[in-house]
């Protein structure tokens, strides 16, 4: 029968001696060997002591799960959330260490010393504020070290949702229209005169909405194709605008203009047709290629336009991520800073 293994709490960290490196770090692979002991997490440590495989003391007092437990909360921010994540990987059988921003997750079959981690795991209370940095700066990280990023968002009842984020490089197939005609801003929208113009960007492009054999253009295709040489553009008055004068009208219109067109532009730059993903509950539906009006395939992506200091709250980010899954698409999320980037978010099922 092996000897008990007892460890020490000593700051944020259990320490155990020479016994414990092979009972649990050689057959589990539970903490980091420092000297000839084992150092644990404070995961770690309330996942074994619950199972009674170690016992803790602190202060030469032994102490039980609950007042483990407990102390383990005041010592670190966040603590029974990521115990949770902890103990739940663990069950599902993989092997799992601390790590940046939370944990490690290996392979199934895999381990530290013989395969590289999979995942890095950030661990998000459904009640926490997330802000797009926060996400980002692991996304960076975990794509710099040809990982997985995890979000593992605890909700109430102590239940996990999982999913994958990951920066999205995007791009389509569609060629760019060059003939286009004269148009006129009314009241939030623009309209096409020439019944030729309109049909050619309407079939060649999808640009638009045809009224009639004249064709309706949002505000932000009217930028795009304003910018490009592709229409000219009045004001019901029939005085000319250009792309600044009209981009000032449009933000008087839609209060998040410059944020949408410079998404709008990007992608359409990336030769992908961008609609209104109004129905779904975000700014754009995007798809890959249209050949006709007559052939239009379902889009693949959900793009919701984000700045750079946006702060998800994890229920709204669920029901975006729920909503493009049940309508077979890709939940993506686009900033623009010095350029514009992509954010993909996924469910997971490990």
């Amino acid at each position: 029968m092996s000897e008990e293994i007892i460890g020490r709490l000593i700051g944020d960290k259990i320490i155990l001696g020479p016994q414990a490196q092979d009972d649990l770090y050689e057959q589990g692979y539970f903490g980091r060997p420092k000297g000839k002991g084992l150092e644990l997490s404070l995961v770690e440590a309330a996942y074994l002591l619950d199972r009674s495989r170690i016992k803790v003391q602190s202060v030469g007092k032994e102490l039980d799960f609950q007042a483990f437990f407990q102390a383990a909360s005041s010592l670190e921010k966040g603590f029974e959330f990521r115990y949770v994540v902890y103990k739940d990987l663990r069950e599902r059988g993989y092997y799992v260490q601390p790590g940046r921003p939370d944990f490690r997750v290996y392979p199934r079959g895999g381990h530290p010393g013989k395969s590289p981690a999979e995942f890095y795991v950030l661990v998000i209370s459904e009640r926490m504020p997330l802000p797009l940095q926060e996400i980002m700066q692991p996304v960076r990280v975990a794509g710099q070290m040809r990982k997985k990023l995890m979000l593992a968002i605890v909700d109430e009842e102590s239940d996990i949702t999982f999913y994958e984020a990951r920066e999205k490089a995007m791009s389509g197939l569609m060629g760019q229209e060059e003939e286009g005609g004269m148009a006129t801003l009314l009241e939030d929208r623009v309209v096409l005169w020439d019944a030729a113009a309109s049909r050619r960007l309407h079939e060649h492009g999808f640009y638009g909405k045809p009224v009639g054999e004249r064709l309706q253009l949002s505000l932000v295709e009217s930028a795009y194709l304003l910018d490009r040489g592709v229409i000219s553009l009045v004001d019901r008055s029939g005085e000319g605008l250009n792309l600044e004068s009209f981009a000032a009208l449009a933000r008087q219109i839609e209060s998040d203009f410059d944020l949408k067109f410079s998404v709008y532009k990007d992608l359409r730059d990336k030769s992908l047709v961008v609609k209104t993903g109004f129905k779904f509950g975000t700014h754009f539906r995007v798809y890959k290629q249209v050949q006709g009006p007559g052939k239009v395939p379902h889009s693949e992506y959900l793009v919701h336009t984000v700045s750079v200091d946006h702060v998800f709250l994890p229920p709204v980010l669920s029901r975006a991520v729920r909503l493009a899954h049940s309508v077979r698409k890709q939940m993506i999320f686009a900033y623009a800073g010095d350029e514009v980037r992509y954010l993909e978010i996924r469910r997971l099922k490990p």
